[in-house]
């Protein structure tokens, strides 16, 4: 299974979703259209309106809802980014420099909210807005709750594997959520088929994010960020929460990761202590317990190409070294 096959597999419903993103970013304003065509040459696999487009077609036949709910999926992923390199002050992402770098943080931050503005008009220009607009407003509370407490145990670095998952559960997986449930929706899918749409979302978006955690500790810099940056930005994630378990020096590593601003090298001695502990291991586990209940919450639809395909893509979630 590959990323073509998809497209292939999608055809005109993919291209009417790229093209409505087109036409939605499009404006007389010299600088935003400019920088929205940039960043649309360097969007990534743009999985949350696959994951949408196949969720539909899983349920049933896809609509000019589901086009539409799918394209917001991938405007507001795209916000998101934009805010959060502002946060995070990060220079690149995907190998490119971030948009805060090349223009500005304040820059920045008012593109990102055209973006989101704009996911927000598809939204309610629909037959199911009524039945959607709560669900894409929790996700926008979410994507906020995940980054202040994010940066609230950052500073703490007190992290838990409660504090984790509900962190991640925010910031990532709330988007698969919105993507995958807003599709059922579209094609009219039933309360059960809906819950289980967003059960699969849930889950693979959590995989998602623990193997993009794993990758900063064991990837290469391909991942589109440095390897190596949640620790400079003090985050503590699965690879390391599992080396902590049980550990003696868990008080002194906590220590550490709090000490990195003015200490750097420490970065280095705590990548070693997950090493020795086989942090990533740990999170490897548990990475294939959510992908496992990502496939299993696709038991409730019918046998088809979309159902294999979204299973395929939980699975992928192992493997994936980008």
């Amino acid at each position: 299974m590959s990323n073509k096959d998809i497209i292939n597999y999608l055809g005109s419903d993919w291209d009417r979703t790229l093209a409505l993103i087109r036409d939605q970013l499009h404006s007389d304003v010299g600088l935003l259209e400019q920088t929205n065509r940039q960043i649309l040459s360097n969007t990534g696999k743009m999985l949350r309106p696959m994951v949408a487009l196949l969720m539909a077609r899983a349920v049933g036949t896809p609509t000019g809802d589901s086009i539409c709910f799918a394209a917001a999926s991938e405007l507001l992923h795209n916000a998101t980014l934009i805010h959060d390199d502002v946060a995070d002050g990060s220079a690149e992402r995907r190998g490119q420099p971030t948009v805060s770098a090349l223009l500005g943080a304040g820059t920045a931050v008012l593109l990102g909210d055209y973006w989101l503005a704009r996911a927000v008009d598809l939204v309610v220009d629909t037959a199911h807005r009524d039945a959607v607009i709560r669900k894409f407003a929790k996700t926008l509370t979410d994507l906020a709750e995940g980054e202040m407490l994010q940066l609230e145990k950052a500073s703490a670095c007190d992290t838990t594997e409660a504090d984790y998952l509900r962190i991640i559960h925010c910031k990532t997986a709330s988007l698969f959520c919105v993507a995958a449930e807003t599709a059922a929706v579209s094609v009219d899918a039933g309360p059960e088929q809906t819950a289980a749409a967003l059960a699969y979302g849930s889950a693979l978006g959590i995989a998602f994010q623990i193997k993009d955690d794993i990758l900063d500790y064991a990837g290469t810099d391909s991942l589109g960020k440095p390897v190596g940056q949640d620790l400079l930005e003090q985050k503590i994630t699965l690879p390391l929460l599992g080396a902590l378990q049980g550990s003696p020096r868990e008080a002194e590593i906590r220590a550490m990761v709090r000490d990195i601003p003015s200490h750097p090298e420490y970065c280095g001695q705590v990548r070693r202590f997950v090493t020795e502990r086989d942090g990533v291991g740990f999170a490897a586990r548990r990475l294939s317990e959510w992908v496992e209940r990502a496939v299993r919450a696709l038991d409730v639809f019918p046998d088809s190409p979309a159902r294999e395909y979204l299973a395929g893509i939980a699975r992928y979630n192992e493997w994936r070294q980008v």
